[in-house]
């Protein structure tokens, strides 16, 4: 069984359990589910913030809902394309979901506010992106192993990177303007590059050594941008299916939380969805929109539900899986990154649509970014103090993290970024209170990775 090389872990003495009989992508869903990093995306932020409902979606649920998605997706493409799904997806729908669940374990507390903070903050040590903190968090921060994190497959490691090149590799080149204050950094002027740590690039080599040298330098290929970040062109055929799901669940799901809480109204919906949906040439999907609008904003829940239900069904439904290089003339040998799921230009309009809403609608609302810059303020006074006095201000394995970096000449301001981007939405608030607030609580400093 394990001369596959993608079935391997960095550490292979695995503890071995008494008549377990889990496949190893099992095991790995197991390790996230029972992860603390995973347990805190209830707490943190995914479109409004993770207090102000007890009804809308949190991270937590957000991925729940991937994961389900994710399911049903590769239940299409076993259906689809029988032959070539036996030779390259598992029996069983695990690792998909493993995917699903952990894609957004390593957002910081306030969202994008608090993405953008951190990589103000580390923009001289490397810097700092969501999905770069993922990948931090299982192969080296959660300790089910002494080094190596969850120990998860080298499969899953692929499956979880979005973006496989170095942060450094991938920035801009003229940085932006140093604001004069925290309270003036402008979100917009300080998004991250999409990608992965250079500290992490040990971890990264061992996950791509399966890759002959023509596939590794392909799959880390960028496209570079006249002074804009630049971007990586490709992603595996696991990545891509988690991708979809992610997508649908953001554009379908968090859109009905929206209209639930009354966040947007029907009208903008009808003028930006509906007349977009019924220019699309495509006959089932001119009928489905007469309603759609009527259905979602129904007080009949019931109505609500099977709208979402059936966009949700139309756009699953619709994936292939392609050849990428036929489609964009590459040249890959590994399977695994050979072959894709893709959206058809039709239904990839559709979910764009959605998209496009949830964003200008909600997540740009001005309630939502006042919510959002605030978490980012809380962010780089929370990083510019713990880092002003590590071994004073930072909880006891934290600090024995910081003091090991620097010993083995390491980036300590990872260390810290680490801690902070760990904190919930709600936990982040109340240290906040604690170090700069008189009425602020106490009796902080044990929560740590």
């Amino acid at each position: 069984m394990m001369e596959n090389p993608w079935l391997a872990r960095r550490l292979e003495r695995v503890a071995k359990r008494h008549q377990d009989h889990r496949s190893p992508f099992q095991r790995d869903r197991a390790r996230i589910l029972h992860s603390a990093a995973f347990r805190r995306l209830q707490s943190k932020t995914q479109v409004m913030g993770s207090g102000q409902s007890d009804f809308h979606r949190t991270r937590l649920t957000h991925s729940l809902e991937a994961s389900q998605i994710g399911s049903g997706i590769i239940a299409q493409i076993r259906s689809k394309y029988a032959e070539q799904s036996a030779v390259l997806l598992p029996n069983d729908d695990s690792l998909i979901e493993s995917l699903c669940l952990a894609h957004d374990i390593g957002h910081p507390p306030f969202g994008h506010g608090g993405e953008v903070a951190l990589h103000y903050m580390m923009r001289d040590h490397g810097g700092f992106e969501g999905n770069g903190q993922t990948f931090r968090i299982v192969a080296h921060l959660e300790p089910f192993s002494e080094h190596f994190g969850m120990n998860l497959t080298r499969r899953t490691l692929l499956g979880l990177i979005k973006y496989p090149q170095t942060l450094g590799n991938l920035q801009q080149d003229i940085p932006p303007v140093l604001p004069a204050s925290f309270r003036q950094l402008e979100a917009a002027k300080w998004h991250p590059p999409k990608g992965l740590y250079l500290d992490d690039i040990e971890m990264i080599d061992w996950v791509l050594a399966p890759l002959c040298p023509e596939d590794k330098a392909l799959f880390q290929q960028i496209a570079v941008k006249s002074n804009k970040h630049s971007k990586t062109l490709y992603k595996s055929l696991d990545c891509s299916m988690m991708e979809l799901a992610d997508d649908i669940a953001y554009g379908i799901h968090d859109l009905e939380d929206a209209i639930v809480t009354g966040v947007v109204n029907q009208q903008d919906f009808d003028h930006n969805v509906i007349q977009n949906l019924l220019k699309i040439d495509d006959e089932w999907l001119q009928d489905y929109s007469k309603s759609l609008a009527n259905n979602l904003f129904s007080n009949q829940r019931y109505k609500q539900k099977e709208a979402i239900g059936g966009l949700v069904n139309y756009l699953i439904t619709a994936i292939e899986l392609v050849d990428i290089n036929d489609t964009k003339g590459c040249n890959f040998q590994e399977p695994l990154l050979r072959f894709n799921a893709v959206h058809p230009l039709i239904p990839a309009q559709v979910l764009q649509i959605f998209k496009d809403f949830v964003y200008q609608y909600v997540i740009k609302q001005t309630s939502i970014q006042q919510l959002e810059y605030r978490g980012q303020q809380i962010v780089m006074e929370l990083f510019e103090a713990l880092s002003s006095d590590p071994e004073r201000l930072l909880p006891k394995s934290t600090v024995v993290r910081w003091q090991m970096a620097k010993e083995n000449n390491q980036n300590q301001h990872r260390v810290i970024a680490d801690y902070v981007a760990g904190m919930t939405d709600e936990y982040a608030t109340r240290l906040y209170q604690t170090l700069f607030l008189p009425i602020g609580q106490t009796g902080f400093g044990k929560h740590d990775y």
